[in-house]
């Protein structure tokens, strides 16, 4: 049995003794090649987003680098190559158990309004609830950009909830180019009540890892940003892996769920049926499924909550079941809230999931034979969905992120949404909606919605783009070239920075018989991507166009 698992996070704020090595160049060199053999003979369906071509430059390019290299830039470009497959179960960590990496004493959260700092030791309390302007003397989001490839980031998601902690790495910020020296403090600048400063921090040597689902809670010697007084509801009884409260005012039932895993003294089918139990017996109009903070576990256990839904009719209707996402809802969750957009009526609400909608889970240890580092190559295939609705995230109906402000007063923005629901608007189904236009002859009326559309920032995760390109070949495919073209025209108009809409139209010309209108795309296509992949197929088709006539 394959069991999809939570991914185990390294990045910790507990600090510890550097580790020593006394590797030399050729054995690292020996544990990269031995990477690349156990990756090409065990794991070559990894390569999806990466292809096996450029997992081998990036191999040669380390292995050459690798003499003049120190040992945590060397561990890093391990990390790097590893993290090149972008599945976040296919990692290397670099934390300070098993790599001697320090971490500062701060925890930082994007919000919609900025970076802040969420937390903090006590000992650095002007820091506390500061915007992040600069990390290092250049701007977070530059240094953001230096960090990313570090991290075994699924999508942009994951790399908020999972990949800041590097922010406060001295080895991954030296490594990366941030610093031009290894050093043993890392300077933020800050902004709070209108003034500006520095604040340089010390790392600590702490024996508890203080991070809970990505937050630094308040606990001695914690500080956090929030007004402890009170606890919204998501952030209630973190202790729990699970619990539900009714809210008589708004009549619903609301369930924060944390992880895919049972109780000690209560299973998820039990508990769930307490839920059901629940509303079949009381006056409950809603049910609100909370699962921003949820990193998986075992799908296998998601079955009750399926079966329970489907089995509750009060519920499995339009407008009165609601599903909460977040950056931290992966893994087993992932499985989940595919599972639960397939086959309920569920409205989804907040920020898309940390995970690919169909995605590598489930990963083998791999010890490198010098260095003793543990890689995590994944080898389980999840697709819950069509490989053509896969997605980078399960993107949220209505989109509702959360400002400092909202989080510094316990306000919770996305439960907000719900409350303030009204079934007409937002439209639950674009796409369904824009079909039935055109197929009652109302085709004059797309364009402008679907403009209000791409520009309310309800809809700001909606994959427009990407639908309505799906559409369009589908179309094409099935030589509905009058429809199609309507599709791929619409794209270009909503879309007309990108070279994909203009590539796509220009197929769906060539196909329908328009070859010079084809031509003069494919050109612009050129125009506008002359390095890229798409610049080269535009190319490979002018070619065939000119082959075929």
């Amino acid at each position: 049995m394959h069991l999809s698992t939570t991914l185990t996070l390294l990045l910790v704020l507990c600090l510890s003794v550097r580790a020593q090595t006394t590797l030399s160049p050729e054995q690292w060199q020996q544990d990269l090649k031995f990477l690349q053999h156990t990756v090409h003979q065990d794991y070559p369906f990894l390569f999806k987003k990466t292809t096996a071509e450029d997992f081998d430059r990036q191999i040669d390019e380390l292995h050459q680098a690798i003499p003049n290299l120190q040992d945590h830039q060397i561990r890093v470009g391990f990390a790097k190559v590893v993290s090149s497959f972008q599945y976040g179960h296919t990692s290397l960590w670099l934390g300070a158990k098993d790599h001697g990496f320090h971490q500062m004493p701060f925890n930082l959260y994007q919000f919609s309004d900025g970076i802040y700092v969420q937390g903090v030791h006590k000992k650095y309390p002007n820091a506390l609830a500061a915007k992040v302007l600069k990390v290092e003397d250049k701007p977070v989001d530059e240094v953001l950009k230096a960090i990313r490839p570090v991290v075994p980031a699924e999508n942009d998601q994951f790399f908020k909830a999972h990949g800041y902690g590097y922010l406060g790495s001295p080895e991954v910020l030296h490594a990366q180019g941030v610093t031009a020296s290894l050093k043993t403090t890392v300077t933020l600048t800050l902004e709070k009540n209108g003034k500006t400063f520095d604040q340089i921090f010390e790392h600590m040597d702490l024996e508890e890892n203080p991070l809970t689902y990505s937050m630094l809670l308040e606990k001695d010697p914690w500080i956090e940003a929030r007004d402890t007084n009170e606890t919204p509801l998501w952030l209630k009884h973190l202790d729990r892996v699970y619990y539900y409260e009714y809210l008589p005012q708004q009549k619903a039932v609301y369930v924060r769920h944390s992880r895919i895993r049972n109780e000690e003294n209560e299973s998820i089918e039990d508990f769930y049926g307490k839920v059901f139990e629940f509303i079949e017996n009381n006056e409950v109009e809603r049910l609100i499924l909370d699962y921003r903070l949820n990193g998986g576990g075992n799908n296998y256990l998601n079955k009750p909550i399926i079966t329970g839904i489907l089995g509750c009719d009060k519920i499995n209707q339009s407008g009165k079941l609601f599903v909460i996402l977040g950056r931290r809802t992966y893994s087993a969750c992932q499985n989940l809230v595919n599972e639960i957009d397939n086959y309920t009526q569920a409205i989804f609400v907040g920020e898309p999931t940390a995970e690919n909608i169909n995605f590598y889970g489930d990963n083998r240890k791999v010890e490198l034979p010098h260095s003793k580092m543990v890689v995590r190559l994944s080898f389980a295939w999840w697709q819950d969905k069509p490989q053509w609705e896969n997605a980078p995230w399960l993107a949220p109906d209505i989109a509702v992120d959360m400002s400092f402000t909202d989080y510094r007063t316990n306000h919770d923005p996305v439960l907000q949404a719900v409350w303030e629901y009204d079934p007409a608007s937002p439209i639950h189904d674009p796409i369904t909606y824009f079909t039935s236009l055109y197929d009652t002859g109302r085709q004059q009326e797309i364009l402008p919605e679907a403009k209000k559309m791409v520009n309310d920032p309800r809809y700001r995760y909606y994959p427009f783009e990407n639908q309505f390109n799906q559409i369009g070949y589908k179309l094409l495919g099935g030589q509905q070239f009058e429809p199609a073209l309507f599709v791929f025209q619409l794209n270009a108009e909503l879309f007309p920075e990108s070279a994909n809409v203009w590539d796509s139209l220009a197929e769906g010309l060539w196909k329908s018989g328009q070859i010079d209108k084809a031509k003069a795309l494919y050109h612009k296509v050129i125009d506008m991507d002359p390095e890229g992949s798409l610049g080269q197929n535009a190319k490979e088709m002018l070619l065939q166009i000119k082959d075929s006539h």
